[in-house]
């Protein structure tokens, strides 16, 4: 990791340094994926079929993964694992159903009522990535807030091993959300699918999930069509922001640093201190934990992207963390709270020595599908208001409409919307006839 003096460098110099890698969105790519989906479009469970076979390596007769192999996973899946799933499960339930909206209802003039209710998107489709290694924690984390969303319909695909079969931790965690539309299907052609439809997979309302270039590209193409699935939000590489101070423990903000490193190449960590002894020490400390990874590789290349940037006060701190708008950001400092106060912009915050990022990722409680790639200036991770719609209504009686219909006559003559102004009279004068 280079690391850097923020007060010796100028704006331009400054905004390299909180540059991400490259996002892979080459033009080739953007063509390749227009090309699946509209495969997928015309074809639909044969274009399915050939393009698993073609890019995964795995034949398949039948899409849907069968009820059978949701109770082999069950009956065969490690007690232990099970019951972590389980117990994460729990706790984020927990949280989500706290911070879940509420229904509003107040009376904003005598005998007017307005109000919001909820209704949960009709159907859903969440992609479960299956890369270098199965993620059962991303089902949990929106197969938990679909469930309390009341989402009618839930559809989940998930890559295929080359033996057809999808992962049992996958299986399980989608059976503890009451999900049991899984289908075996990866990359972009899973996302063509949910977005429009075939004779399997059902056509969704609104998609989420996480995912590689070629995910998040298609997502980003079907959003984009007319009529096309909404999607959860923008994606990009994952990212850790670190802020430590003298106090911090060198081994600690090390390894968190490597727990977001080891994603992927492309991902990015930053250490943003104070403290140049503090960041002398975790570069040791990072060559140090590196060499024990099995992902070293991937790691040492994320690593080359990152930095760490000695700056003159947390303040200052807060304020390259704000700039950069990191999808986790860890406050590992004497009195996190405080700085807490000073933050603007991230996904997911973690306070103090004992809040690594990776009780996040599983089972402290919050979502870990977040913004990234700058994102979380004007994004929200994944909740369960992301599964609802927020539907406004309003119910005036008579006298209601008597008092504040000439202010939207007023307010509708102002703008030059007549017929908008003539809905309104119509309804008092019919009101001063019935009075008089």
């Amino acid at each position: 990791m280079k690391t850097v003096d923020w007060n010796r460098l100028d704006a331009a110099a400054r905004e390299h340094v909180l540059q991400r890698p490259a996002q892979a969105r080459s033009r080739e790519r953007a063509e390749a994926v227009a090309a699946i989906i509209a495969e997928v479009r015309r074809d639909g469970d044969t274009a399915l079929r050939a393009l698993t076979e073609r890019l995964d390596g795995c034949r398949l007769d039948e899409l849907a993964v069968p009820a059978a192999d949701f109770d082999a996973a069950q009956a065969t899946l490690d007690p232990a694992l099970k019951a972590a799933i389980a117990e994460a499960r729990e706790r984020i339930e927990t949280f989500h159903r706290a911070a879940a909206p509420q229904p509003v209802r107040v009376e904003t003039a005598p005998g007017v009522v307005c109000e919001r209710v909820l209704r949960p998107v009709v159907r859903v489709g969440l992609y479960v990535p299956a890369g270098s290694a199965p993620l059962p924690s991303t089902a949990l984390m929106l197969g938990v807030p679909a469930q309390l969303a009341g989402c009618r319909e839930v559809v989940l695909c998930t890559p295929p091993r080359k033996d057809g079969s999808v992962d049992p931790a996958v299986l399980y965690a989608a059976r503890l959300c009451g999900i049991t539309q899984v289908f075996r299907l990866g990359g972009a052609q899973a996302i063509a699918a949910m977005a429009v439809g075939s004779v399997s997979v059902p056509r969704c309302d609104k998609l989420f999930g996480p995912g590689n270039s070629w995910v998040t590209e298609a997502k980003q193409q079907v959003s984009a069509e007319p009529g096309g699935p909404a999607i959860d939000m923008p994606a990009g590489p994952s990212e850790v922001l670190v802020i430590a101070d003298a106090e911090a423990d060198p081994r600690f903000v090390a390894a968190d640093l490597l727990s977001q490193a080891e994603h992927g190449p492309d991902s990015q960590v930053l250490l943003v201190t104070d403290a140049p002894a503090l960041a002398a020490a975790v570069q040791g400390e990072v060559e140090r934990q590196v060499k024990a990874l099995a992902r070293e590789t991937t790691a040492r290349q994320a690593l080359e992207a990152s930095r760490i940037v000695q700056v003159q006060s947390l303040q200052q701190a807060a304020e390259v963390s704000n700039a950069y708008a990191p999808e986790h950001l860890i406050l590992n400092v004497a009195d996190p709270r405080a700085l807490l106060e000073r933050i603007d912009s991230a996904g997911s915050v973690f306070l103090g020595a004992w809040s690594p990022e990776s009780v996040g990722d599983y089972c402290s409680g919050t979502n870990h599908v977040l913004p990234t790639y700058g994102h979380a200036r004007a994004w929200s991770g994944v909740s369960v208001a992301s599964f609802m719609k927020q539907v406004t209504v309003q119910q005036l009686s008579a006298d209601g409409l008597r008092g504040i219909g000439p202010c939207a006559v007023i307010l509708a003559d102002a703008e030059g919307l007549g017929a908008h102004a003539q809905a309104v009279r119509v309804r008092l004068a019919a009101l001063a006839e019935a009075s008089a």
